[in-house]
């Protein structure tokens, strides 16, 4: 990683010394200027604070404790919407390209490509006036369709997505341009940080939205951005939103899920058939319905299973059941716009032997309050074709914004 990191470093020195006393980049500068004035709007809202009047808005104003700074968000969400572009290569075909599942855990890799493809407001067919520049593969169906499970050769990654950096870093001048600190790779799958280390631009400088979003894995939060990972599996999530009210609610704890990764192995071995407030399966028997177990429940058991995304994190949210979060070296989605302390409740590995404890040393009060923020919060995780403002896909897009904020690309 070092010597990697290194490498990239006498890059980024050699490419700044190539550039002076060339002409500067005006197109370039233009969009850094846009950008400048938007980080200087935001500080505004960060220093004025609560002080600040809500802005107008005819569908929302975010207000509450779900978010870390209601009246920052909110300026933030509008300077998005009038000003943040996207571009999306058009190289490449499906299934590779363009195209992704719609209906599994990895769902919304494939509901974010179709949906940036026919966005009217932040796709651009302009790239001189893009912020962003969006790599479109997708890696669940490059695995689906070029692995080999007998060879497990990983290498197939390392040969799509590496020659399609080079046709589009040879074919336009923005990936050399910004050394493709301005573009972008979205992915679900377990396997997208792994996908992205074969271009090491990708993995050390690029923004990479992640389900994945593991630290110990160098997921980078000044970079990357985390997104929820949701098993849709059809395409009416009305089915699984709603629950009991917070006094109907009879089951304590609930889980059900497979024996698998480092943290669940503890969960069964502390809870599983040990205890009818705190109900932990591994198989659901037959004559229980898995979502209907987390709508009658007050808190909804959230533990990574081979990596630190959960489906259960937005299936417990639609459930309007307060997620139990049990994880390791997670970044949390949405985590710098959201609270999650507000309407969820963390539990390390080593405090699973006191859960009951725990959740029972929640008052009732407390819980309605967590209740009411989990019903809140929900607009944030819905998917919605077309997308709806504040949704899921227009979370991602903010999240995106935000870390094209953080890079600063000198003409």
């Amino acid at each position: 990683m070092q010597k990697v990191v290194d490498g990239l470093i006498k890059d980024l020195d050699a490419e700044s010394l190539k550039r002076r006393g060339k002409p500067r980049d005006e197109k370039m500068e233009k969009i850094e200027a846009s950008l400048a004035r938007a980080r200087a709007l935001i500080r505004e809202a960060i220093v004025n604070g609560s002080q600040q009047l809500p802005l107008h808005d005819a569908d929302y104003i975010p207000q509450g404790e779900i978010y870390r700074s209601p009246s920052v968000f909110h300026r933030s969400y509008q300077l998005m919407e009038s000003l943040f572009r996207i571009f999306v290569y058009e190289e490449g075909e499906p299934p590779l390209f363009h195209y992704g599942p719609c209906r599994d855990i990895y769902s919304l890799e494939g509901i974010f490509l179709g949906l940036i493809e026919k966005n009217t407001r932040f796709r651009t067919y302009n790239p001189d006036e893009a912020h962003v520049y969006f790599l479109p593969f997708s890696v669940v169906k490059i695995l689906e369709h070029l692995f080999d499970p007998i060879s497990r050769d990983k290498a197939v990654l390392e040969r799509v997505i590496g020659d399609y950096v080079r046709i589009v870093s040879t074919k336009y001048p923005y990936w050399n341009r910004s050394l493709g600190a301005d573009h972008l790779t979205l992915s679900c799958h377990d396997w997208g940080p792994r996908a992205t280390w074969y271009v090491h631009q990708l993995y050390f400088t690029s923004i990479r939205a992640l389900c994945n979003a593991n630290t110990s894995e160098f997921f980078n939060p000044r970079k990357d951005v985390s997104f929820p990972e949701i098993n849709l599996q059809t395409g009416d999530i009305a089915i699984v939103t709603g629950g009991l009210s917070p006094s109907n609610r009879t089951i304590l704890a609930f889980f059900a899920g497979g024996y698998h990764g480092r943290i669940r192995p503890a969960l069964f071995q502390h809870w599983k058939n040990k205890d009818s407030d705190i109900q932990v399966y591994e198989k659901l028997p037959g004559n229980l319905s898995y979502h209907e177990m987390m709508k009658k429940s007050k808190y909804c058991l959230c533990p990574s299973g081979h990596e630190v995304a959960s489906p259960r994190i937005v299936e417990a949210i639609y459930a309007e059941c307060v997620p139990v979060l049990i994880s390791q070296d997670y970044i949390l989605p949405f985590s710098d716009v959201l609270d999650w302390n507000s309407f969820s409740i963390q539990v390390s590995v080593s405090e699973l032997p006191n859960l009951k404890k725990i959740l029972m040393g929640i008052s009732e009060g407390k819980h309605r309050k967590l209740h009411e923020a989990v019903k809140q919060v929900q607009r944030h995780f819905m998917i919605n074709d077309p997308p709806k403002r504040y949704d899921v896909f227009h979370m991602i897009i903010h999240s995106i914004w935000l870390r094209r904020l953080n890079v600063k690309i000198y003409g």
